[in-house]
């Protein structure tokens, strides 16, 4: 190997490892968004039922559409059924996981402050902070809320920290007593 074909070679060599830092350093963080900002930028809010969910790929990346069924409204104009869409899945053998982004399971019941334009499926607002899953008591019939960013970290600007924190186990009808007076404001 000559001269120059060693260090085409090694330039070569320099640019692969600095994009494969690159690609490993890309990462996904989230602001915390406090319960008051999630009622309030959101354009609805609603507890749902989830029927289906199905993947797809589009330009490169797979994404999963989710079908709800609207049990309650509690802000914005929705429809019967709604569509959530969200960034990952599983098409065909590949798997696409994003941090924080939701996925539901068909029978599964949450809230979800969603966000979007007519015509067009919603999103959910701060992914895992937009997010609560409705668990029952088998026992009691109870029901319980909890954000699913309880269980990850997120970014606090105002600490510049990642902390845990959010709604953990909270009565449904705490919940709902918390969500009216916030839309209410």
């Amino acid at each position: 190997m000559s001269y120059l074909q060693r260090r085409r070679f090694l330039w070569a060599v320099l640019l692969a490892g600095i994009l494969l830092i690159a690609l490993v350093a890309n990462a996904t963080t989230l602001v915390k968004l406090r319960f008051e900002e999630l009622a309030q930028e959101s354009t609805a809010v609603a507890r749902l039922r989830c029927l289906s969910a199905e993947s797809h790929w589009e330009k490169g990346e797979i994404w999963t559409e989710t079908r709800f069924e609207v049990l309650e409204r509690n802000k914005g104009l929705l429809p019967g059924i709604v569509t959530v869409r969200v960034l990952g899945g599983i098409a065909g053998p590949l798997h696409s996981h994003v941090d924080g982004v939701p996925a539901f399971r068909p029978g599964e019941e949450v809230y979800l402050f969603l966000w979007g334009t007519p015509g067009e499926p919603y999103r959910v607002l701060g992914w895992s902070q937009g997010t609560f899953r409705i668990r029952r008591d088998t026992q009691n019939s109870a029901e319980t809320v909890t954000q699913d960013s309880a269980e990850k970290p997120v970014f606090d600007p105002q600490t510049r920290e990642f902390l845990r924190s959010g709604i953990r186990n909270m009565p449904v009808a705490v919940f709902q007593e918390k969500l009216r007076k916030e839309l209410a404001k």
